[in-house]
């Protein structure tokens, strides 16, 4: 019940039992095929140019704003979070130039100040954080973004890792250019295989590169050769996590996308009843609460770490604490694709409640249980 990895679905464990075959193997490019269709359903896009990167959510990460990026463009990144600041840190390495746009750790980005950034610093590209995993904030009003970004001619890249599959996101209705996720999060699947699409603008820029790529591993028009129409060799895929990643993404599509955007938002919402109910505050006001990643305020007198231990020594529960602006300050509760259960959020009020008791906290934790019980209609 972290930030992520969430529990992985039984159905996507055994999928990875699976016997391996060739990357290149027919058999195998059928699934590549299913995958890319199914991803394209996920994102709600009609993208070509929609892959599993080989890696974590970072390499998905990395293979959008380092290709999307070239040597002497700016970037536009926020300073609202922990994972603006990784946005940054990728584009310098990819040769560009970073500037800003400011809001508050645990806020959400607001759109004047997004104009009066392109206003001051006219970018080539803009970053946004749908999702924002260290801050449990869900950035509202994309469509007024892309529309100050496009009015501009510059190309928007999304972070989507903790918002795919669990939180609403429309790529091609909001107009993103590049999205990147994560399959660990709320696709509850084991990381190794990540989500990125790009529409035919972004990889009109990705192709007519002046100077190649940094990366050779992540240079999209090398892996266009193995995940468009030619299936030509570039690397030897993760083939046990790409069946993950199929599993996982039928799962998606057997529940409906709307449906399941639903669902976190039910259960997640009987956590947030709970925790509020027993005394305790979330980090995020009800406008940008992300459900799929719950920032819970640390009461006054209890120390984060002592409680996170208690729940694994005691619950064999994980949940994490905060990063940077908000370290000691918070903690981080998954509530993310087959984690996301009434079952689960039961336990885990229970047992936070039990903790947060233990070290002296003004906390009714039988108000919190009643009120969750309540909530999940039981």
């Amino acid at each position: 019940m972290g930030p992520g990895p969430s529990e992985v679905h039984p159905r996507v464990l055994r999928a990875m039992s699976t016997p391996l075959v060739g990357h290149l193997d027919p058999s195998f490019i059928e699934v590549m095929n299913d995958v890319q269709d199914l991803l394209r359903y996920t994102f709600r896009t009609e993208n070509k140019w929609t892959i599993p990167v080989s890696g974590t959510g970072s390499a998905s990460m990395e293979a959008a704003i380092g290709n999307v990026v070239e040597p002497g463009d700016t970037m536009l990144v926020p300073t609202n979070g922990y994972f603006g600041g990784r946005m940054e840190s990728m584009a310098t390495r990819a040769g560009g130039d970073v500037v800003h746009v400011d809001a508050p750790w645990g806020e959400p980005l607001d759109s004047s100040d997004v104009e009066a950034a392109f206003e001051k610093h006219d970018p080539d590209v803009f970053g946004f954080v749908h999702a924002e995993t260290s801050t449990g904030v869900v950035q509202p009003d994309v469509s007024e973004l892309t529309d100050i970004a496009h009015d501009r001619d510059a190309l928007v890249i999304a972070d989507c890792v903790t918002s795919l599959g669990g939180v609403e996101l429309r790529v091609d209705e909001w107009d993103i250019d590049v999205a990147y996720s994560g399959p660990q999060k709320c696709l509850s699947c084991p990381p190794g295989a990540s989500p990125l699409t790009l529409n035919d603008r972004a990889m009109e820029k990705v192709l007519s590169r002046e100077e190649l790529a940094r990366s050779w591993y992540l240079d999209l028009s090398l892996l266009e050769g193995y995940w468009g129409d030619e299936r030509a060799y570039h690397h030897t895929a993760p083939i046990t996590n790409v069946y993950a990643l199929r599993e996982a993404l039928r799962l998606v599509a057997e529940e409906g996308i709307e449906a399941r955007w639903e669902r976190h938002r039910n259960v997640a919402g009987a956590l947030k009843t709970g925790v509020e109910a027993m005394g305790v505050e979330m980090n995020a006001p009800d406008d940008y609460w992300l459900p799929s990643l719950n920032a819970v305020r640390v009461p006054a007198g209890v120390t984060d770490t002592d409680v996170t231990d208690y729940l694994l020594e005691q619950y064999d529960l994980e949940i994490a604490t905060g990063l940077g602006d908000l370290d000691g300050e918070i903690f981080r509760i998954g509530c993310m694709g087959y984690s996301a259960r009434p079952e689960t959020v039961s336990y885990l009020v229970s047992a936070l409640g039990d903790a947060l008791e233990k070290q002296g906290a003004d906390v009714d934790v039988e108000a919190g249980l009643s009120a969750t019980s309540t909530a999940l209609g039981k």
